[in-house]
């Protein structure tokens, strides 16, 4: 059994970007399929700004996105900051805001989750 978190920062601004996230999310995807194994996928910073994008139907990878979408959860404040909460709200994804509006990387390491960040 393994825990893993994949926070996700990289923004929406290069291809480079979309292969940080679309390889987190292969990632993510590999961990789902495991059993035993717990995962969570937070979007943080710029890469809150993926949600709007990935939630398209339309999108390239919207369906690897899906495929661990239950396991998905966004930055309170960078949704926010980023002004993407609104698409989270119509999504209907958990926000985290357990340390100054920001989830708590350190409850992730008190809960043994290997951290992984792109």
């Amino acid at each position: 059994m393994a825990n893993a978190a994949f926070i996700i920062f990289a923004g929406t601004e290069s291809p480079s970007d979309l292969g940080r996230v679309v390889n987190a999310l292969e990632g993510a995807k590999e961990f789902a399929e495991t059993e035993g194994d717990n995962i969570e996928v937070i979007f943080d910073g710029g890469g809150t700004q993926w949600i709007p994008e990935l939630e398209d139907e339309d999108h390239d990878y919207h369906d690897l996105y899906a495929a661990v979408r239950d396991k998905v959860s966004v930055c309170d404040y960078c949704a926010s900051a980023y002004d993407v909460s609104e698409a989270v709200d119509e999504a209907g994804l958990a926000t985290l805001a357990e340390y100054d509006g920001h989830p708590s990387i350190r409850s992730l390491v008190d809960d043994e989750y290997e951290i992984i960040t792109v």
